[in-house]
């Protein structure tokens, strides 16, 4: 053992980090009242909490502490004692304005200096507070070892974890006050909006034709529907938004009293059977148009499923308010952007193939994760990251690649066992990475029976019939997701898997049809290119398959027919080994 410095000595205690759930957005609304609460905190744990319970304060860590205590009981003593201060000073608060902890404990060995303390224990400490949903404490295996289950605490496995610039993973545990009580009670979480919200005015009519009184409230009604489709949105009833109808200063009155992120609003001309829609969708916070236009089309059947006008519309909408975000994501700091703006910002990204895209996608949703841990959302959107890393080809550990989106997916459905998205992005890891399609399907249906609008199930449920060389249900599926409005972004991503299952069903003209449109929104989508050269190689265009060749071998010069088997879920079908012949004959390497 190397010789410490005089001035240094080597302890093993019990430390437990804890900080505050999302302390920059509190002191951002309440400052003064962050910082009064926080300080009365503090006096707590030094005068009453820490010498019952025989711990000390190592140091503080902003909107933190570190304590130290003699042995493991002492130490979740003192934070379910500290969790029920702080339960009762939320009492009276506005939910906004709550005050959460979040723990995490170790038995560490470290050394100290009359400074500080040292040592990879002590930083795996706070990594493990990072564990923690708000009210929650969590500890690892070595001090959960020294707990009495019952008799000191009420123990929940989490199994292996992933943290954070810790190369293995750590056996973790929840504890909570013995008791028939839950763990953490219901309530505790701090609530994150992920989806901004959008208000639909009722369009004005600007017509003397008889019986068109009401077409613009028709019309609005068939656009609230139509976005409501989209987990990514969140849209105001029109019962909410009627009364600001024509109303001038309806841009400060709908977000002072909706909180509305955007307006559409707009005029309706008609005349005969012709209509003309001009519509335009603005920033509530700043009053800036983000997007406007003049739409054209025909009453007969504007109220059909298949409408163009409305498909049109909507499209113009999500991608607008994809773009925004998308723009603000780019422009500014990770702490002081929105929950909505971090998220569809990072979804985006993810979608862009550009590996310094894709990167600051999966720092956007970490950071995210670090504001709230209990949202499951965030850790299903990482989940997909993790997959997609593996498809791009830039993962150089596909296994542990797996294992990072398996616990992404675990903690998802830990805090929301009925999280649709969850469900879906496990079925992703299933199908694609681990290539248990039975498994995969089970969990697209269970996302399905939670939410039938789900696009993202819809559309992965396809591809994995396509997989399975069933093309009349793979194009079903991929067809239905393709009518449910993804946001912008996704949509080359639908476009391509909509091309895989169009490929199982030999319809050679779609699915190239498909992969056009893919590559025109992106074109380094290397598995767009893949369906490109098998739907060109069967039609004969022998010219057009070999110049998408030259471009996959471009962008993946690795790419051999032996590796696409190897990584693909089809390898062992029908439908696989005609893509792979394909492949051969448009000149990819064997």
């Amino acid at each position: 053992m190397i010789e410490l410095p005089a001035a240094m000595a080597r302890n093993t205690k019990v430390l437990l980090v804890m900080d505050v759930v999302e302390s920059v957005r509190i002191m951002e609304q309440d400052q003064d009242g962050f910082v009064r609460r926080w300080q009365q905190l503090v006096e707590q744990a030094e005068q009453h909490v820490l010498p019952l319970h025989g711990g000390r304060i190592v140091k503080s860590l902003g909107d933190g502490l570190m304590l130290e205590f003699a042995n493991a009981q002492s130490c979740v003593k003192a934070a379910f004692d500290l969790h029920s201060f702080t339960r009762q000073a939320n009492s009276g608060l506005r939910p906004e304005h709550q005050m959460h902890l979040r723990m995490g404990g170790h038995l560490a060995s470290f050394v100290t200096d009359q400074h500080d303390i040292y040592g990879t224990d002590v930083n795996l400490t706070s990594r493990v507070s990072t564990l923690a949903g708000p009210g929650e404490t969590v500890v690892t295996a070595d001090m959960r070892d020294q707990l009495a289950p019952v008799l000191d605490a009420d123990v929940e496995d989490l199994g292996e974890c992933h943290l954070k610039h810790v190369k293995e993973p750590v056996r973790a545990y929840r504890v909570g006050p013995p008791g028939d009580a839950p763990i953490v009670p219901p309530g505790n979480a701090v609530e994150l909006n992920l989806r901004p919200t959008i208000a639909v005015i009722p369009f004005a009519m600007r017509s003397n034709e008889p019986g068109h009184e009401l077409l613009g409230e028709a019309l609005a009604d068939e656009v609230i529907a139509a976005l409501s489709r989209t987990s990514e949105l969140h849209v105001i009833s029109r019962l909410s938004t009627t009364v600001f109808r024509e109303r001038q200063e309806a841009i400060k009155d709908i977000r002072t009293h909706l909180g509305s992120t955007y307006i559409l609003s707009g005029t309706c001309r008609s005349a005969g059977t012709q209509l003309a829609l001009f519509v335009e969708l603005i920033e509530a916070k700043t009053g800036h148009i983000l997007w406007a236009d003049s739409l054209k089309g025909q009453l007969n059947g504007l109220f059909s499923a298949d409408d163009e006008l409305i498909t049109r519309l909507v499209a113009s909408i999500s991608s607008s308010v994809m773009l925004q975000q998308l723009q603000q994501a780019r422009s500014q700091a990770l702490p002081t952007l929105e929950g909505y703006t971090l998220l569809l910002g990072a979804v985006a990204l993810m979608h862009r193939n550009s590996p310094s895209d894709f990167e600051r996608a999966r720092h956007m949703l970490e950071h995210l994760i670090d504001r709230s841990r209990r949202h499951p959302l965030p850790h299903a959107w990482l989940a997909q990251w993790h997959v997609l890393r593996v498809q791009q080809g830039w993962s150089t550990d596909p296994t542990q690649e797996t294992r990072l989106a398996l616990d992404c997916t675990k903690r998802a459905l830990d805090s929301e066992p009925d999280c649709a998205l969850a469900l879906t992005a496990e079925g992703f890891v299933y199908t694609n990475l681990l290539h248990q399609l039975d498994t995969g399907f089970l969990r697209y249906e269970q996302a399905l029976n939670i939410n039938p609008n789900d696009s993202l199930a819809w559309l992965l449920q396809g591809t994995l019939h396509a997989f399975k060389d069933e093309g009349e249900a793979a194009m079903a599926g991929t067809e239905r997701a393709l009518k449910l409005s993804p946001l912008d972004p996704l949509r080359y991503f639908y476009d391509s898997l909509a091309a895989t299952a169009a490929l199982s069903a030999h319809d050679y003209a779609r699915a190239s049809e498909l992969a056009r449109r893919s590559l025109r929104a992106n074109r380094s989508h290397t598995s767009t290119l893949r369906a490109m050269i098998v739907a060109e190689a069967h039609l004969g265009r022998t010219h057009l398959a070999a110049q998408a060749v030259h471009e996959l071998l471009r962008l993946e010069p690795g790419f051999t027919v032996r590796g696409f088997l190897d990584r693909s879920p089809s390898n062992w079908s029908a439908f696989g080994q005609r893509c792979a012949q394909a492949l051969r004959i448009a000149g990819v390497p064997e």
